[in-house]
């Protein structure tokens, strides 16, 4: 194929590196990253490395990025495909700015590439992008989403598309891209490591989308809001390398073995992952392995409550971060994250870290909350830390009274809803991943047309009786009103003093969330929370956001011998993608003894 890439959009917006940006208290800017200084890094017999670079002068005033911006690309003998990075630097007596997102992006030719994949399971033929015009699709209320009422492709009528709902974890992805059709050619992107990737394993990221566009996303606020927004302080000087990427290329001339594209796409993702650190990579802020440190310990959990003996945190995650606060890491976008899962007993080793002092930081499947280790770690090039035993104690005060859902930091432990017949996309039915349909906000009212979601411990089963997203419920007149969420629980008896209600949310946009306990008055308000998160989770059809954990104390002076009645008000109206996305609920009992 003479080129891959549109041939109906100009050169400059073929492919591109661009920047979200603003100045403190400035609009919003976008812009592209133009390199105007050319020049060969390296160049041999198997190898080249050119660089296309914009240097910012700190001491001309002016409004422009302050940053200086250096493209790299590197061309290896028999390699079928190239490495992409860029080195981003503030010199010092830089003005202030925030950087919101950047990404390198490729729109390939629309008359070629029309079948996408992310996952085994999750691939398809797309819409063309003439199908999203006016005509042929119907923009939806989610601007992104549009109906496909007479796509060129008559299959693909009725169904929606948007390119969030190809959103990917950073811990699930690395690999994406499409294949052609005739000739057969495969593009894809291989992240061999996330370790210059913001907001850390479980921030979600797109990837591919109509176009045909293949992304890959360095650094962006999506699922989190603007807490992720890195800051950059007037004279603050900074530097990080983002990537290498790979763009791998394949092809075959067999139609009949198309898919094996993708097979032999996974394999590649593996040789890359195995090569990282690279030892081609000419920059000398871009460190190799023997340039880098490790670290290795076993990690636990102590919970009385649960097990009088250390449990070891099997597969938990555990990362070195210079987040310096419990779940700072999720909202961290200045400096490298390297993460690990633990094994079925607890053990880690991180590997090829940057040398520099940083936070401990994990999480553990089944516990609440966000462990931080006292000590911070320092690590050195080519030695490992040794780090033992560590001990992770998830907020506790007493035993469990009730508990819904599991706490894993995300709503895949509620009830989500079939999708509307009229806003599918196929790809999702019958699928784990069904959250990603268009318009489930809506369901709720289909499920609940009259009063609103009644929660009976030990009787109602979260997967089946607890909505995934407390949004508001769609009025007769198609207004959306406020909602109450009741949960009924029986106690046989009261022990004086505090209880506590653990609430951990794994997303929120824009809602007021109040609870009550027995009653809905001031005297019975135990909570208050005021336009809670920015995530925008709901209507970018996603499961989890920036997890938050709350705890929330409960007089027994509220509480009754017999049944009782918590109540969680989504009190903002007139919002039909505001929502909070619980992940976990947990009422504990004070450890006295002294009933009532």
């Amino acid at each position: 194929m003479d080129n891959l890439l549109d041939l109906k959009s100009s050169e400059s917006s073929r492919g591109y590196w661009d920047i979200n940006w603003n100045l403190p208290e400035g609009q919003d800017r976008y812009q592209l990253l133009n390199g105007g200084e050319y020049s060969v890094i390296n160049m041999s017999n198997d190898s080249v490395e050119v660089s296309f670079r914009s240097s910012y002068d700190p001491s001309i005033q002016s409004t422009k990025l302050p940053l200086s911006v250096d493209i790299r690309y590197i061309l290896r003998s028999g390699v079928s495909g190239f490495h992409c990075y860029s080195i981003y630097e503030r010199p010092p007596g830089c003005r202030a700015f925030d950087l919101a997102q950047t990404r390198l992006a490729f729109k390939l030719r629309r008359d070629k590439f029309h079948y996408m994949a992310i996952t085994d399971a999750k691939q398809r033929i797309m819409p063309l992008p003439e199908d999203l015009l006016p005509g042929r699709g119907k923009q939806l209320i989610v601007p992104e989403s549009v109906l496909l009422v007479n796509p060129i492709n008559p299959d693909l009528k009725g169904e929606v598309d948007d390119k969030y709902q190809y959103s990917m974890d950073n811990k699930d992805g690395g690999l994406h891209g499409w294949i052609s059709s005739g000739p057969i050619i495969g593009f894809w992107i291989i992240f061999p490591s996330h370790e210059f990737r913001n907001g850390g394993p479980t921030k979600q990221n797109l990837t591919v989308h109509t176009g045909p566009t293949c992304l890959a996303m360095f650094h962006g606020t999506h699922y989190i809001g603007n807490e992720i927004l890195a800051h950059f302080q007037e004279g603050e000087a900074w530097r990080k390398v983002f990537g290498p990427i790979f763009v791998y290329l394949n092809s075959t001339s067999d139609a009949s073995k198309a898919y094996n594209l993708w097979i032999d796409a996974k394999k590649q993702r593996l040789l890359q992952e195995a090569a990282w650190p690279y030892d081609f990579v000419s920059s000398p802020y871009y460190l190799t392995a023997n340039e880098r440190g490790s670290a290795t310990g076993r990690f636990f959990v102590q919970d009385k409550f649960v097990s009088s003996s250390l449990i070891p945190a099997k597969y938990a995650y555990i990362g070195l971060s210079s987040a310096r606060t419990e779940g700072g890491w999720q909202t961290e976008s200045k400096d490298y994250q390297f993460w690990v899962q633990t094994d079925s007993k607890g053990n880690f080793t991180v590997k090829n870290v940057v040398p520099g002092v940083y936070g401990l930081h994990g999480w553990v499947p089944g516990f609440i909350g966000d462990y931080l280790d006292k000590a911070l770690v320092t690590i050195s090039a080519g030695s490992q830390t040794e780090l033992g035993n560590l001990t992770y104690v998830p907020l506790r005060n007493g035993p469990t009274v009730w508990e819904i859902g599991f706490p894993d930091r995300t709503a895949l432990g509620c009830y989500v809803p079939d999708v509307n017949p009229m806003y599918v996309n196929k790809l999702f039915l019958n699928s784990p991943e069904k959250y990603r349909q268009y318009g489930l906000w809506d369901r709720y009212t289909d499920v609940h047309p009259e009063s609103d979601q009644f929660f009976t411990v030990g009787v109602n089963d979260p997967k089946k009786d607890w909505f995934f997203a407390h949004v508001d419920r769609r009025g007769p007149d198609n207004k959306y009103l406020p909602t109450t969420w009741t949960i009924k629980f029986h106690l046989d008896s009261i022990i004086k003093g505090t209880y506590n209600l653990r609430l951990a949310i794994a997303s929120a946009t824009r809602s007021d969330l109040e609870i009550f306990v027995n009653y809905i008055d001031q005297g019975h308000l135990v909570y208050q929370e005021m336009n809670l998160g920015m995530d925008n989770t709901v209507c970018r059809h996603g499961i989890h956001g920036l997890y938050q954990l709350f705890s929330i104390h409960v007089s027994s002076l509220l509480l009754i011998k017999g049944d009782n009645s918590m109540f969680l008000v989504q009190s903002r109206s007139g919002d039909p993608v505001c929502g909070v996305l619980y992940d976990y609920l947990r009422l504990e009992a004070p450890t006295s003894s002294f009933m009532i």
